[in-house]
């Protein structure tokens, strides 16, 4: 194969996160006995977006984020709830949501005997373990990297770095990392010195100077640029 060591995002790449924090933003307001509303639910969107958009700039950290979030949406609409209490119990929600993004399973099936794999994702060790265990997924990788456990996150050279320096034997130019994030995974990989995927499923539009080496709608994509490079 063109390359043999393959960097794969989890967020909306293997494991589908949207519906994971849909089921998840649910059951915590109803366990609260609040009602979530299209406009709150909108506005926890856009928050947490911005938020983790921190993160990845390094402005913010993991523990800002997801520690503060909750009091944030609330205060915009002028209430005040026990953030740090709420994040637990979303945490307990999210831990369990392993939903497949189309076509992942069979793709991390038909390619480990193929290819060394390892997992490269921004967020909590713990809520990602399980996920991907829950998922069957987790016995495919030859190590898992997180952004709570590197002590760096995607796209921070310093992250990539920890990554390359415990993979036995890398040859950069035979490694390619997979993912949804342009900010996160291909900017990461553009300035790791890797090629790069783009998993665009939805269809998001370019970002000025980062140019991923492919762009692709759906994982099936993957098995023709694994086998020949072409775009």
């Amino acid at each position: 194969m063109k390359y043999t060591t393959l960097l794969f995002d989890v967020d909306d790449t293997l494991l589908d996160f949207q519906k994971t924090e849909e089921r998840a933003l649910n059951e915590l307001f109803a366990e609260q006995g609040i009602t979530l509303t299209p406009e709150v639910k909108t506005s926890y969107k856009a928050l947490n977006h911005h938020l983790w958009q921190e993160f990845e700039k390094g402005n913010m950290t993991r523990e800002e984020v997801t520690g503060n979030r909750f009091g944030l949406l609330f205060q915009q609409f002028g209430q005040t709830v026990d953030g740090p209490q709420m994040e637990a119990r979303y945490r307990h929600y999210l831990n369990q949501g392993h939903d497949l993004v189309a076509g992942s399973r069979e793709l991390i099936h038909s390619l480990a005997p193929k290819a060394d794999l390892y997992i490269v994702t921004n967020g909590v060790s713990q809520t990602q373990y399980q996920r991907l265990m829950d998922a069957e997924l987790l016995p495919y990788f030859k190590k898992i990297f997180v952004s709570e456990d590197v002590g760096a996150q995607k796209p921070m050279k310093e992250f990539f770095d920890y990554v390359f320096d415990r993979i036995p034997e890398l040859d950069r130019e035979k490694t390619v990392i997979i993912g949804d994030s342009l900010t996160s995974d291909i900017q990461g990989g553009n300035q790791a010195g890797i090629d790069t995927i783009w998993f665009n499923k939805n269809q998001l539009p370019e970002i000025e100077k980062i140019t991923p080496t492919y762009r692709i709608d759906s994982l099936a994509e993957i098995y023709t640029i694994l086998e020949n490079g072409n775009e």
